[in-house]
């Protein structure tokens, strides 16, 4: 514990390390000094609410209802918010070791909540609250307001033309306004860019007095002046275009370009895309990995949610698995069938962010069965490329030279685990059935038309959910810090949820990958209720968070990410919506198990 003196304590702690200092000098001059022995009662359900905020400095506070202890508190944690917020006591609050603790009046707790900032830390959801009290981890110094609408980056006002123009009129106009892009007008209007000159007119052998509306994209895609940047970015990047009309009122506000959005900054999504889509050859692919840590450590200190970020790096790792295809098959030839590349857990999510293990799968149509030396081959080029490109090799072998075979196959393979749910059947399907097709042409419904039809196998279901139950939080009373407990954020926080969340998407036949989208499809069908559904998704949102940040921070410490951390790695307002997220989570489990008949 640091020699703080009282105020300095209580200033560096949040929400009160962001109040104006007019108002903390008021809170500080009400500031009192507390000191409980253990075994006091501070405060009982239906008596007298308590009248003070209270921040712990030394010792613990346990909060309980009908005897059963449901949190303990510790230091720079607060306590007495929810009395004086509802001017009620709803629970129990007893001093288990000696305490030493700073109470602020009940008066002046509601003169700070004048300040907005320190009002929503108490009032609002669990996932606000818990951003406010990451948000100045030192995760990267590189900020970009990704937040800002994307009308900001517009220049200049679109130029148009006549439908009735040629080629040679529209590239005319161009050079001399000196842009890569007219729109043309009409209904709906369309547009006409450089690059459409080089694909479309030089490349066809067309003249210049072609119509231009031979060559037009129309309807063109746009986005909404008001629409935040990094929102511009994923339209640009998932629609492989170059040029964005930004509209406002219906009517067109400028012409955005990937150059605006690289120029924006330089380490965000679009520009390493555009780098990853001119990888020479592999002796390229090293250096990719730390290219996308910066860039993940960038959109975090601009204020991206780590699901958000996630989907960025998915993008572009899926524009990679194309590239080192690619290669691969100018190496063989020419598939000699469809085939589709799989990618399966978080990166068949859309939910990884630092590179992972590899987990995809190959697989091929039944008429190429004679030219599995091919596809192994591929596969086996593929994933090497991959581990050069920072994807290390999975531990439990599930790459692509392991599992690669046909259709009919994988088929059998996916039947096989629904029809007869044996554990190590059920623990490959979980693995298995977060496939999403990266790359190749081949038609995977026939594997879908499995997972649609599992809600009408209750025995596979409750195997998965007993499956899933085997990943817990720890029992709250453990997480001390004077233990020194150490909380592994994966495989007890974020894995409880992946797995179940899992489970109750299948269960309501939802053919979404992303555990957040399974959670929303789960909670619309009626198998989980809006506020728990809530509790959880704010709970995921956070531990991805606190995960990444603690990630980031040893990557820039020089250290290996991990996912474990020491509770005295984080303060004691983390600490606390840690608690609470987990509580979330293990109330969420008990029913799952309830409903499922599975202990």
């Amino acid at each position: 514990m640091t020699a703080l003196d009282p105020v300095s304590f209580i200033r560096s702690t949040p929400p009160f390390d962001s109040l104006p200092q007019d108002l903390f000098d008021g809170a500080a001059k009400s500031l009192e000094v507390i000191y409980h022995p253990a075994g006091t009662k501070l405060v009982t359900v239906g008596e007298e609410p308590l009248k003070h905020l209270y921040v712990i400095r030394k010792g613990a506070v346990r909060l309980e209802r009908a005897g059963q202890t449901l949190q303990v508190l510790e230091e720079g944690e607060t306590f007495g918010y929810t009395s004086l917020i509802t001017g009620k006591a709803t629970l129990d609050g007893v001093v288990e070791e000696d305490l030493l603790a700073y109470r602020i009046p009940g008066q002046e707790f509601t003169r700070l909540l004048s300040d907005a900032r320190f009002a929503g830390h108490f009032a609002a959801g669990l996932a606000t609250r818990l951003e406010s009290s990451l948000e100045h981890s030192p995760v990267a110094t590189f900020r970009v307001d990704l937040l800002a609408p994307v009308e900001t980056l517009v220049r200049r006002s679109a130029v148009w033309v006549d439908d009735t123009a040629t080629v040679g009129d529209a590239a005319r106009i161009m050079v001399t306004e000196r842009v890569s892009s007219v729109l043309v007008r009409g209904e709906p209007p369309g547009i006409v860019t450089d690059r459409d000159f080089r694909m479309r007119v030089l490349a066809k052998g067309l003249g210049p007095e072609t119509l231009v509306t031979r060559i037009l994209s129309r309807p063109m895609k746009s986005v909404e002046s008001s629409l935040p940047v990094h929102e511009a970015w994923a339209v640009l990047l998932e629609a492989n275009v170059h040029h964005l009309p930004v509209m406002r009122d219906g009517e067109v506000l400028g012409v955005l370009t990937d150059t605006d959005l690289l120029k924006h900054t330089s380490q965000g999504p679009v520009a390493i895309q555009r780098l990853v889509e001119k990888l020479p050859d592999r002796g390229s692919l090293p250096g990719y990995s730390r290219k996308v840590t910066e860039m993940v450590a960038s959109l975090l200190a601009g204020g991206l949610n780590p699901v958000v970020i996630a989907g960025f790096v998915a993008q572009l790792n899926d524009a990679l698995m194309k590239r080192i295809l690619h290669w691969a098959e100018a190496d063989l030839g020419k598939p000699p069938v469809p085939y589709a590349w799989l990618a399966l857990g978080s990166e068949g999510r859309q939910e990884q962010t630092l590179l992972t293990d590899q987990d995809n799968a190959l697989v091929f149509a039944d008429e190429g069965a004679s030219s599995r030396e091919y596809f192994t081959a591929l596969a086996d080029r593929a994933n090497t490329d991959l581990s050069a490109a920072g994807f290390p090799r999975c531990p439990g072998g599930y790459m692509a030279r392991n599992h690669c075979g046909t259709l009919s196959e994988w088929r059998d393979r996916f039947a096989g685990w629904v029809a007869d749910p044996t554990a190590e059947g059920v623990l490959e399907a979980a693995i298995f059935f977060d496939f999403r097709s990266v790359a190749g042409s081949l038609d995977l419904a026939p594997l879908q038309e499995i997972l649609d039809g599992i809600p009408r196998r209750e025995a596979f279901l409750r195997s998965l959910v007993r499956q899933a139950l085997d990943f817990r939080p720890p029992p709250l009373l453990l997480l001390r810090l004077r233990g020194g407990n150490d909380l592994d954020l994966k495989r007890q926080g974020i894995a409880p949820v992946v797995f179940l969340a899992r489970c109750y998407g299948l269960a309501v036949g939802s053919q979404a990958r992303g555990t957040l989208e399974r959670l929303r499809a789960a909670t619309r069908a009626g198998l989980m209720g809006p506020e728990a559904s809530a509790a959880v998704i704010d709970s995921y949102r956070y531990l991805l968070g606190l995960r990444l940040r603690m990630q980031l921070k040893a990557i820039a410490e020089g250290k290996a990410p991990t996912n474990v951390i020491s509770l005295s790695q984080v303060s004691g307002v983390e600490r606390s919506r840690l608690k609470d997220s987990l509580r979330s989570i293990g109330s969420w489990q008990d029913k799952a198990a309830y409903r499922y008949q599975v202990s």
